[in-house]
């Protein structure tokens, strides 16, 4: 049973909501077939991060014709802040440029942090 499944059923989910934080991220520069993804993952998980990465070519007005990562991220707000900056300087293989930090209202509960 899922994490949100379970707080849910509790009548928890809703507190458990409003001490997570989401963000979504958009990350620009030199950052696609370098390892960015799999590394953002590694870092996900040593800040207790949820949510998911991937590449993004279809956003050309956000990142450009050679596209970008996105991530979307969950945590307690200590956590998201510190992970942002770690996205800032990126893997040593990666070069970017730029991030971009949209704070959103939670809508489901990650349980894991994926690449997709």
């Amino acid at each position: 049973m899922g994490l949100g499944i379970l707080l849910d059923q509790l009548g928890q989910l809703e507190i458990y909501k409003k001490m997570l934080k989401q963000a979504r991220i958009y990350i620009k520069g030199d950052v696609i077939g370098v390892g960015f993804r799999s590394w953002t993952k590694r870092k996900a998980k040593e800040l207790e991060i949820k949510g998911w990465v991937r590449n993004v070519f279809v956003k050309p007005h956000i990142f450009g014709l050679r596209g970008g990562v996105e991530a979307l991220i969950q945590g307690e707000e200590e956590n998201i802040n510190k992970m942002v900056e770690v996205l800032k300087k990126g893997p040593m293989t990666a070069v970017v440029n730029n991030i971009d930090v949209m704070f959103e209202e939670i809508k489901d509960v990650f349980e894991t942090f994926e690449v997709v």
